[in-house]
């Protein structure tokens, strides 16, 4: 478990430019503390210690504002960025250095039983506010857009955005590391409108040619 908590203390410095020492991290960044709380409250949920691992979890959600279910199961490398108000949910799947930021939810759509909640791949970027619902896979190197409302999988390498979700770009091989954030999100509308400007210039010179 410690080389697990060391991976995700190397992603704060990683992807964050404000983390400043290693002291500062543990007693500032609510996220971190929050996965903190959630990778022993996990372990004693695998102890079938299921209450204590709930209210490990929720005295976490009282003091950081990030709202873990110990039944989740996530990875190495995960970082939580500004975490208020992110919500995890029990059958949650997340892979290998995967970055959440303010307001995420990773829930459900009803009251169905049994895998309920998503599964999320490594190197997936889920932008603030953004809701991925449902027994959905996210695949590698995904970068979901804010507010986006994700309710059906998506292929690897791909861009999401809009309500519900839509694939807005899908490349045949991973985004670079560096590219990683949910700012650098395509506009779709924007694109459209240039095609179209493109298509109007392109009927100017056929009809001025005529």
């Amino acid at each position: 478990m410690f080389s697990v908590i060391r991976q995700d203390l190397r992603a704060v410095f990683d992807r964050d430019p404000a983390a400043r020492t290693t002291l500062e991290v543990f007693l500032t960044y609510a996220g971190f503390q929050a996965l903190l709380a959630y990778r022993f409250a996990h372990r004693l949920w695998k102890m079938r210690l299921r209450l204590l691992g709930r209210l490990v979890s929720q005295a976490a959600r009282w003091v950081t504002g990030v709202e873990i279910h110990p039944g989740a199961s996530i990875g190495h490398g995960f970082f939580i960025d500004h975490g208020m108000g992110v919500v995890i949910g029990e059958t949650t799947e997340i892979g290998d250095y995967v970055t959440l930021f303010q307001g995420v939810t990773l829930g459900g759509t009803g009251k169905e039983k049994g895998k309920r909640h998503p599964t999320l791949g490594n190197h997936v970027v889920v932008g603030s506010g953004a809701k991925v619902l449902g027994n959905i896979r996210i695949g590698d190197s995904v970068k979901i857009g804010a507010n986006s409302v994700v309710l059906r999988s998506v292929p690897s390498n791909s861009t999401v955005t809009g309500i519900p979700g839509r694939i807005v770009k899908s490349i045949g091989e991973r985004v670079p590391e560096e590219a990683m954030d949910h700012a650098n999100i395509p506009d779709p509308i924007a694109e459209r409108f240039d095609l179209m400007e493109r298509e109007l210039i392109d009927l100017r010179k056929k009809l001025e040619n005529d």
